[in-house]
């Protein structure tokens, strides 16, 4: 229930509102629920695989019309970090080389929005496992995770000589509580890594990564970051570095964009899929 209404961006009484009008229609419990939590009924399989194909078919239904009526503008569905962070800045140029194709960005942050809001092009951060190359995707950039913070909140603005200090600047957290992200997100898995024995104190929260760098940027404390995301901040020294390379984790989860199979052979796809990967790897290759 969290999870759903984590990525719905509704409260979990509202997922569990729905869930009963969703029974309710169907005439079946799609649920056991125990004290633990909640299991699927037989019932419940059943519709999430019919369901499943369901949205699938309404999905290529939608991206069949509007690659049949040719709209002018071609829509992006970018996360909000990766597009303040790293992409707004690049667009110019895109623009600039391709002057007849208009792109329309949209915030998305999972794939029901990407769906919802009928994109032509995903950028989406994903499990590594889902983001081998394929006739309809295209792997963009395999991150890492650091701590980051602004210059002055830093001893000289520098590396930590001792791991161990970081402990003494005020953290950051992304995400509600109790949410796992991975290992390399946990602030917890971090101490004990470094060897810090005292527990993780709850400084300051962030519904969102956006939200979190753009508190570290103004000097709120040290947060965890992705390589790409803080890459011109860093060279710009609006952040910094906290630890030395070496006690870098790499990110579980990859950036790729993807498209729809309708569009597969479109030429402003292509020609929009080739330039983000063109910046992906200049990115890369300067980090």
């Amino acid at each position: 229930m969290t999870l759903a209404a984590n990525e719905l961006r509704i409260t979990q009484s509202a997922v569990s509102h729905r869930l009963k009008k969703l029974e309710s229609f169907v005439g079946a419990l799609l649920f056991n629920r125990t004290g633990t939590g909640l299991s699927p009924t037989p019932a419940g399989l059943a519709l999430l695989e019919d369901i499943g194909r369901l949205l699938d078919d309404m999905a290529g239904l939608r991206a069949r019309s509007r690659a049949a009526a040719k709209p002018a503008i071609l829509k992006v569905g970018v996360g909000a970090a990766l597009s303040q962070y790293w992409l707004l800045r690049r667009l110019p140029g895109f623009m600039v080389s391709n002057p007849n194709i208009g792109l329309e960005l949209v915030a998305v942050e999972s794939e029901a929005q990407v769906r919802a809001a009928d994109i032509d092009v995903a950028i989406l951060w994903q499990p590594k496992s889902a983001a081998r190359p394929s006739s309809t995707q295209r792997l963009l950039f395999n991150e890492h995770v650091f701590p980051v913070a602004a210059p002055r909140r830093v001893p000289r603005g520098r590396l930590l000589s001792n791991p161990k200090t970081l402990v003494n600047l005020p953290i950051i957290h992304k995400g509600p509580a109790g949410r796992n992200d991975g290992a390399e997100w946990s602030w917890p898995v971090w101490f004990e890594k470094l060897g810090i024995e005292t527990p993780v104190p709850e400084t300051m929260r962030f519904d969102s990564l956006n939200l979190a760098l753009a508190a570290a940027i103004e000097g709120a404390g040290v947060v965890l970051a992705r390589s790409l995301l803080v890459h011109d901040a860093v060279a710009e020294r609006r952040l910094c570095r906290v630890l030395p390379p070496k006690w870098d984790m790499p990110s579980s989860k990859a950036h790729f964009v993807r498209w729809q199979t309708v569009l597969t052979g479109d030429k402003r796809v292509s020609r929009f899929a080739n330039w983000i990967a063109d910046e992906a790897d200049r990115t890369s290759s300067s980090s």
